[in-house]
Parts: structure tokens; sequence; C-alpha cells
């Protein structure tokens, strides 16, 4: 027995080591993914949809508080790799490391559920997750570039809001998949198969049109994702949600479709700002078709228990009833 605790004992520092370099690998590649599409704001450069946030914010829910080593070192690679190191980066690598814990805290404190089956749950992950907790990876980002004169004072606002908008689009675009995946099962009917090989049929063609279309066509996606939360609920929005959001960055980015011939701060309003409705439409739309569907088969389950409950009773009642004759008498069986 002792030998057995001695090596558990010498395998959770294993393990949490392990976990450390898996946390910090997925969050520099979701960094470098990120780093692939850009936009210029107020001469800053920003990323419009910054994953590491996600990626942060979900290793948290799933493995707790002790993988927050592993958030700060994926942050350290992402700042060794974007420039050299200065006063200024540790702290920016202290904000990008406690907006996600902290996010991870309110969403603890308010009861959140990883499943994301409750409405509820959605508006935790906006409010609390995203908009909330993002704020601190963006005010001290953006304070201490003025700080230190990398960014003019009057260029404070603008920046901010990018940054804060890019963080905040980080979690409400990749947590939820990220969530979401280790649930995720093969339909069971060929009939489910045949859905979800035409959603992504007409996903693959509808949205690469709408994205870089310069007739502005992004209003189309929208039927798409309500469909796609009707029939798959949230596994299905938020995969549409994601794949429609890599386009549309990647058109912005690129000045193509409907952000061709518009000012640097006119595509990031108008990016973030599709962005945004596309993942609350996603979000909130899923879980209320998710909580619809719990409560129908919670109503179907009492019913059933009922009747079964009832049908019980009445066989009991016709096993107790003594045996009567013709007239409803009484029958003696002495």
């Amino acid at each position: 027995m002792a030998c057995v605790v001695a090596r558990q004992d010498l395998r959770t520092p294993a393990v949490l080591a392990l976990e450390t370099l898996v946390v910090a690998a997925c969050y520099y590649a979701g960094g470098r993914l990120g780093l692939l599409r850009e936009l210029t704001v107020e001469g800053a450069v920003v990323s419009p949809v910054w994953p590491p946030t996600g990626v942060a914010v979900a290793f948290l829910l799933m493995l707790g508080p002790r993988c927050w080593a592993g958030i700060a070192l994926g942050a350290l690679l992402v700042l060794l790799h974007l420039t050299s190191p200065r006063l200024a980066s540790v702290g920016v690598l202290v904000g990008n490391t406690a907006a996600p814990v902290c996010g991870y805290l309110l969403l603890r404190k308010a009861g959140f559920r990883t499943d994301l089956s409750r409405l509820r749950d959605c508006l935790n992950l906006v409010f609390l997750g995203a908009f909330g907790a993002m704020l601190i990876s963006s005010t001290t980002g953006t304070a201490l570039l003025v700080g230190t004169g990398d960014l003019p004072a009057g260029d404070f606002w603008g920046v901010w809001l990018a940054w804060w908008v890019g963080d905040a689009m980080g979690v409400l675009l990749v947590t939820p998949v990220l969530l979401l995946l280790p649930r995720v099962r093969a339909p069971a009917r060929p009939r489910r198969w045949k859905e979800a090989v035409g959603l992504a049929a007409v996903a693959g063609c509808l949205v690469p049109l709408a994205t870089f279309s310069p007739a502005s066509l992004l209003f189309v996606i929208y039927p798409l994702l309500i469909l796609a939360a009707l029939r798959f609920e949230l596994p299905g929005s938020m995969l549409c949600a994601l794949f429609s959001s890599v386009l549309a960055t990647s058109a912005a980015a690129d000045r193509t479709g409907p952000f061709q011939h518009l000012s640097d701060v006119e595509v990031m309003v108008n990016l973030q700002a599709f962005n945004g409705a596309m993942a609350l439409t996603s979000l909130l739309l899923s879980a209320v078709i998710t909580e619809q569907h719990n409560t129908r088969r919670s109503v179907e389950r009492a019913c059933q228990e009922l009747v079964e409950v009832l049908e019980h009773l009445t066989a009991g009642e016709a096993a107790a009833r003594p045996p009567r004759d013709e007239d409803g008498r009484p029958r003696d069986t002495d």
C-alpha cells in the first residue's frame, strides 16, 4: 500500500507538468493562429479574434485553476514571438493570465455548467467570462503601451476597444467549441448523417460566397446559423459561427468582399459587429432550444412515471377487490 501511495505522489507532479505543457502548447498555437490575420487600429496591430483567451477559459473550466501556469507559459511564448522581453511585457503577461483566471472564478461563483444546456450559462459566459473578465487584459495592456510611450495617449480608447473585443470574441467563439467537443457524438440515425452532411455542404458554399462577395451578403449567414441551432443545437451552430468568423476575418484582413474600400476603423467595427452578433445569436438561440428540449424530455419522463404508478395502483386495486356476482353484489367465496 505504501508503494502505491508513493507512486501516486510521484505521478501527481508529472501529470501537473504534462497538463501545464499541453495548456501552454495549445495557448501558443492559438496565438499563432490569431496572428495570421491582423488589423491595424490607430497605428497598433491587433487581432480581431484572439483564440488564446478562449483556449485559456476552456482549460480552466475543464481542468481547474491548477492550469494557470500553463496559461502564463503560453502567454510568455507568444510575447517572446512578438517582441523582445521588456518591463512592459511583464504587465501584459500578468494581464493575459489574470483575465481568464478571473473569468473562471466569476463563472464558478455563478454556478456555471460546462454543458451549456441552460440559457443562464450562456449569458454568464457572455457577460462574465467574455465582456467582464477581458476588461482586465485590455485595460492592462493598453495602459502599459501608453505608459511606455509605445502608444499615444489620444489613441488609448481605440486600441483598448479593439483589444477588449478581440479577447472577448476569443471567449465567445472558441470556448464553447472546446467545451462541447468532448461531448459531441456521431449521429446514430442515417437521416441525421444526411442532415449533417447537407448542412456542411451548404455552409461550405454559402459562407465563402457571403464573406468574399463585394455585394455585402453577410446577413445571409444568419438563417444558416438558425437552421444549425434548430437541428443540431449548440455544437452545430457554434461550428458554423466559428467557420464564418474565420472567413470573415480573412476577408477583412485582405480588404476584400464587403470590407473593401473601408477605412481601418470601419473594417474593425463592421467585422466585430458581425462576429459579436453571430456569436450571441448562436449561443443564446441554441441555449433556448436546448432548454426547451430538456424541459420536454423531463415532462415526458414525468408523464411516463405517472402512467406506471397509475397502472401499478390499478393492478393493486383489482387484485384487492372481492369478486362480485352479476348483480354487482359481493360473491360468497366460502
